[in-house]
């Protein structure tokens, strides 16, 4: 009995030395001294990660299944070094008989494991987790170099469909030393339409296209480019180019072996300009004269007539509107006078093509009342009014980063994790809020005094920002004007890359590293010469957004057909063809409006029932110029007009599917749209003709004149109906209005 006592004390005090750092070495076998040293988060973490240890299903930190949590995606290899080693006094490690550790016996199923049995007794895995134990369980040695960098060999490989290839992961030490980790690593592919990969790298080709490989090892990822071109039985069709980007994007789909669509016609190129720059429609007026003109060269004119007009100004102050989180109630409560003084600051930015750098600027180191100071609202428009909140918000307008997930664990995506998130949230920390006596207002005003301290260890957090090196502010200086002038300076990588990948989305219905808000280093630009060429226009044309609208408008890839060639059927996300996608809540109902010669009064109205005081929004006005997004309409809000809770671009609806569709059949909107239009009233007293009723219902809604059999077979139903012929031309407006081309921009 007293022996047994003994041993247990020697046991509880080998434990304690062992947690304090002592003795590992000494613990370990002689015949291990001359072995590789295991150690936790080169080697460890990694395979815990390539089992699926880590991932919200299994013991990820948001379930923690059987007790033990760990951080989720490896955000935290600290906490889960604790967790492993010393947590639940340390039963799941045995330093004296590693075979009996309780890791491995769940691991291998010897135990009752819910997930399985993960590795046999005679795999590479359980060798390495075995040795581990054995050396010690050592979490880290400071002897090893530090890892760098993880590469798969060349950035970009052209391969055939069919073709099998092994990729190899290669990580990178500080000492220039390498080391395989093809087996430690987690592999996935971006497109597996076009090639998939399996747990031991290798590589499969299915389809033509490209796609990115990712390969990630310790919290660092290594990204490879695959190109499967698609053999052409012809020479490559090609058109002649009408600006750079043109060259660029052929040069890219010639080497995928996709051929671009023809140009778009005249009817459509009208339609869709309209649409894409300023929101709304041409008018019967301005379509008959941009048909009938003759001049080949007419398109430009009309683009650069465009940017002048209000339409224009009231639509892009609606994209940064939903960006910036313009709205007077939850969740982020700037009240009507805020959200009125925030959208009228943007609208004059718009207006006067404020330089998009001096624009992000004065947002980002704003002061001063809500009420009166319109970028000072930036720190309003938020759900939790907090520094890391701020430095989200910052990272994901201006830098195109989704910063929010790291948080509370690591990105699953990037190497971004919670130290990331505190960096960019410093810069922010001297942001404050205070009340005034005036109801509802607040001051943003700079506290120097203010910190940020790490939420776990207590240490002051320096300004850093993401992926880059802490900021160097002077004592008592503002840390979001150093931030500002490293964000907008012409080598900075995120952001001019951001706004023209955005301005590209926005045009083109598809970003060029989509999604546009999802710019990271595993999510590859589709081109990236393109990215880089529109980045550079901007920075060498003083951040002129026209500039880069006006570029992109005149090209012939914007001007090309949304037919695709019979080749490229699935090139849109290589620009093959214009990407066709539905109008926006907003441009359906001022196309109807428009249409129907009605006010939004009769069947469409915006309103702010709830919100003290009632406000009661003029019914004529535009709906994309409908500045708070608290205003309530039922039809705006089922067509997917966003509640501005995120900022993401994906929290506008742009799905075409069938209840989109059946709105405009079925709606008592649209028939009350329809019943009261203006223009129906005024076609039908003035014993217009058959055929110009039917020219101009064409006109006014699909920017085009009918084609013959369209036109005489709706000239032959006036004809039958013209005992009731108000009713008839009725019937006319709605069968054109639920034309596939009135849905979509296209």
């Amino acid at each position: 009995m007293i022996a047994r006592s003994l041993t247990i004390v020697g046991l509880c005090v080998g434990l304690a030395l062992a947690d304090l750092g002592y003795g590992q070495d000494n613990a370990r076998p002689a015949e291990d001294s001359q072995q590789r040293p295991i150690v936790f988060q080169r080697d460890v973490m990694p395979l815990i990660t390539r089992l699926g240890c880590n991932t919200a299903q299994c013991h990820g930190a948001f379930s923690g299944q059987g007790g033990m949590a760990l951080s989720l995606f490896a955000g935290s290899p600290a906490d889960d070094y604790e967790t492993l080693v010393k947590a639940e006094r340390a039963r799941r490690v045995n330093r004296w008989d590693p075979a009996k550790s309780l890791l491995l016996l769940k691991a291998t199923g010897t135990l009752q494991h819910a997930g399985g049995q993960k590795i046999a007794i005679d795999s590479d895995e359980y060798r390495t987790l075995r040795r581990w134990i054995e050396q010690g369980a050592r979490y880290d040695d400071p002897s090893l170099p530090k890892l760098e960098s993880v590469t798969l060999g060349p950035a970009e490989v052209t391969l055939s469909r069919g073709a099998e290839q092994s990729i190899s992961a290669t990580a990178i030490y500080a000492d220039n030393s390498q080391r395989d980790v093809t087996q430690q690593a987690v592999f996935r592919s971006s497109d597996p339409s076009v090639a998939t990969i399996d747990a031991t790298g290798k590589l499969s080709v299915g389809g033509f296209g490209m796609c990115t490989v990712v390969a990630e090892y310790a919290r660092h990822f290594g990204v490879q480019r695959i190109v499967v071109p698609q053999p052409l039985d012809e020479p490559f069709p090609t058109f002649e180019p009408a600006s750079k980007i043109d060259e660029l994007v052929l040069a890219n789909l010639e080497k995928l072996g996709m051929p671009p669509a023809e140009a778009c016609s005249d009817e459509v190129f009208l339609r869709r300009v309209f649409l894409d720059a300023t929101g709304t429609l041409p008018s019967v007026k301005e379509a008959r004269e941009f048909l009938s003109e003759t001049n080949p060269d007419k398109r430009n004119p009309l683009i650069d007539s465009l940017f002048e007009r209000e339409e224009f100004v009231e639509f892009w102050t609606l994209k940064w509107a939903d960006l910036l989180r313009i709205k007077a109630e939850n969740p982020v409560n700037l009240w009507p006078k805020g959200a009125e003084t925030y959208y009228q600051w943007v609208y004059q930015s718009v207006a006067e093509n404020k330089p998009y750098d001096r624009f992000a600027r004065e947002l980002l180191t704003a002061t001063g009342s809500d009420f009166r100071s319109g970028p000072s609202n930036f720190f309003r428009a938020v759900s939790s009014r907090e520094p890391r909140t701020y430095g989200e918000s910052a990272a994901l307008v201006f830098m195109g980063a989704r910063l929010s997930c790291a948080r509370c664990h690591g990105h699953p995506d990037e190497s971004w994790d919670v130290e990331d998130g505190l960096g960019m949230g410093a810069i922010f920390a001297q942001v404050k809020l205070k009340l005034t006596d005036e109801w509802k207002e607040q001051i943003t005003y700079r506290d120097p005094s203010q910190t940020l301290r790490h939420p776990r260890t207590g240490q002051l957090v320096r300004p850093c920002p993401l992926g880059s090196q802490p900021l160097k502010t002077a004592p008592g200086a503002d840390p979001r004007v150093d931030f500002a002038e490293w964000l907008t300076a012409p080598e900075n990588p995120w952001f001019a890359r951001n706004i023209a990948n955005r301005v590209w989305y926005w045009l083109l219905g598809r970003g060029i590293v989509h999604e546009p808000d999802d710019m990271r280093s595993t999510n590859l630009p589709e081109n990236p010469a393109l990215l880089d060429y529109l980045a550079q226009e901007l920075v060498d044309n003083d951040y002129d957004l026209r500039h880069l609208y006006r570029l992109i408008l005149r090209s012939r890839t914007y001007q090309t057909s949304s037919v695709p060639h019979p080749l490229s059927q699935n090139g849109g996300n290589h620009f093959a063809y214009y990407n066709a996608r539905r109008l926006t809540a907003e441009q359906v109902l001022d196309a109807l409006a428009q249409v129907t010669e009605t006010t939004r009064g009769d069947w469409g109205k915006f309103g702010r029932p709830t919100l003290a005081p009632i406000t009661s929004i003029p019914a004529d006005i535009k709906a994309i110029s409908v500045s708070d997004g608290s205003a309530e309409c039922t039809i705006a809000s089922f067509l997917g007009r966003p509640a501005r809770a995120t900022g993401f671009e994906s929290e506008r609806g742009t799905q075409l599917d069938r209840d989109y569709v059946e709105f405009l059949a079925n709606s008592t909107e649209v028939a009350a749209a329809i019943n009261a239009s203006q223009r129906i009233k005024r076609l039908v007293q003035a014993n217009t003709s058959d055929a110009e009723i039917v020219d101009e219902l064409f006109l006014a809604a699909l920017s085009r004149f009918p084609r013959e059999s369209e036109k005489q077979k709706m000239v032959d139903y006036l004809v039958e109906k013209k005992s009731s012929r108000s009713e008839a031309v009725k019937d006319l407006l709605w069968a054109v209005l639920n034309a596939n081309g009135f849905l979509l921009n296209q």
